[in-house]
């Protein structure tokens, strides 16, 4: 079976013999795209050069490219030995497999390769948005066993967090006794583990995908320790990335608080709004250049300077394209879908509580009774089933996140 022409990246024969004067590119005022800047980086066409190669698929040239570039192909899967290809000075064709040294030679340099990052996924057109959740869902479901694995690093640290901290506020008389003080220490240190297994699932799952998405397969050991490698930097990113969400929700709702306390007022009423209004601008800028970090920190072994650079300068590129399929806001869509699906979750599990409150809300008179009512509404309640069973869900389905924004960020680039 020959490769699909998909896995080829789209660089026909007239697109890469432009590249071999690119000053005349930008002479005539032609910024190259990305194509074109792969095969400029890779052929390194010159006049005098025999000994590249050019592959067909499907009636689709590509090349001319050096045999270490056909190589690099074969060994991610993306050249196969039934591909039509000849030499650029002879006109008959043959297949890659009679292409001296290539498929009979044993490629050393795959091993330090896999040790530094891990392999990117086959080269693809641009998706529609579409395929792009078809293809999610078809990568979650061949690594379910593996995606599942990596989302209860995080939920059963949390869940027994939560249990716990339960029987806390569960108990009508708590004392500070040795079992009070074990169970609150107990919590407190799943919370801590829950939040150190936070980066290794996040590298995990950018490596899952590549993976996967390039017709690969990984065990779950070998996964998690290709992951713990990416710790100290995914940590750090995640300590500045939710740090600074974190300050700049903090700071403006403490601004609007401060303004409300000073008394009712018509100015101080239009100030707080101004203060909100640059809150939701702070926090969607801040979104849309953190787009694509996890991916730069892990698939291409930034580090978090440059991972948050070139985040921002991927997220805000393909300005030409149409605004629907721009980088930015294909990710602020699949984001949104997934901020929709986690809001009706909890929606579902507080429903009942959210009735209480409303019909304390509008039936109470007096407000020191309203407040005492609804916080004792709220430490009385038990073990909430229906919420348990819900959040279950989002956790085995929090992966398809990051599977989505791995696509995105594959198609994107």
């Amino acid at each position: 079976m020959t490769v699909d022409e998909q896995q080829l990246h789209p660089i026909t024969v007239a697109e890469a013999r432009n590249l071999a004067q690119p000053s005349r590119l930008y002479l005539e005022g032609r910024k190259p795209d990305a194509h074109a800047t792969f095969a400029w980086r890779n052929s390194r066409l010159s006049d005098g050069m025999t000994d590249e190669w050019i592959v067909r698929v499907q009636g689709k040239e590509y090349g001319p490219v050096e045999v270490d570039t056909l190589r690099e192909w074969k060994m991610e899967g993306r050249l196969l030995p039934a591909n039509e290809a000849r030499r650029t000075d002879v006109q008959r064709w043959t297949t890659a497999a009679d292409i001296p040294g290539l498929f009979e030679s044993v490629d050393t340099a795959a091993a330090p390769t896999a040790e530094r990052s891990p392999r990117r996924a086959p080269l693809q057109p641009r998706r529609s948005f579409s395929e792009v959740l078809i293809d999610t869902f078809r990568i979650y479901r061949k690594g379910f066993l593996q995606f599942l694995g990596l989302a209860l690093l995080i939920a059963v640290p949390s869940l027994c967090a939560q249990l716990t901290g339960s029987t806390l506020s569960a108990s009508p008389n708590m004392e500070a006794n040795l079992r009070t003080l074990t169970v609150a220490a107990l919590s407190f240190c799943m919370f801590l583990l829950s939040l150190a297994a936070w980066p290794v699932f996040i590298a995990g799952i950018q490596i899952l995908t590549a993976e996967l998405a390039g017709g690969r397969s990984i065990r779950m050991f070998p996964l998690l320790q290709n992951a713990r490698k990416f710790w100290p930097r995914v940590a750090m990113l995640c300590i500045f990335v939710y740090g600074t969400y974190l300050f700049w929700t903090v700071l403006p709702i403490g601004i609007i608080l401060m303004v409300m306390v000073a008394g009712p007022s018509v100015l101080l009423f239009f100030l707080a709004l101004v203060v909100l209004a640059f809150q939701v601008w702070i926090v969607g800028r801040l979104f849309v250049n953190f787009l694509f970090w996890q991916q730069f920190a892990v698939l291409e072994g930034a580090d978090v300077g440059n991972a948050l650079r070139q985040s921002k300068e991927l997220a805000r590129s393909q300005r030409d394209l149409p605004w629907f399929r721009r980088p930015m806001w294909r990710g602020v869509f699949i984001a949104s879908l997934w901020f929709a699906f986690v809001f009706a979750i909890n929606l579902g599990s507080e429903w009942h509580s959210i009735q209480h409150y409303f019909h304390e809300l509008t039936t109470s008179q007096d407000p020191q009774a309203l407040i005492q009512g609804l916080t004792t509404t709220s430490t009385t309640q038990g073990f909430n089933l229906v919420g348990f069973i819900l959040g279950l869900v989002q956790t085995l389905l929090r992966p398809l996140l990051g599977i989505a924004f791995v696509l995105l960020y594959f198609d994107s680039k």
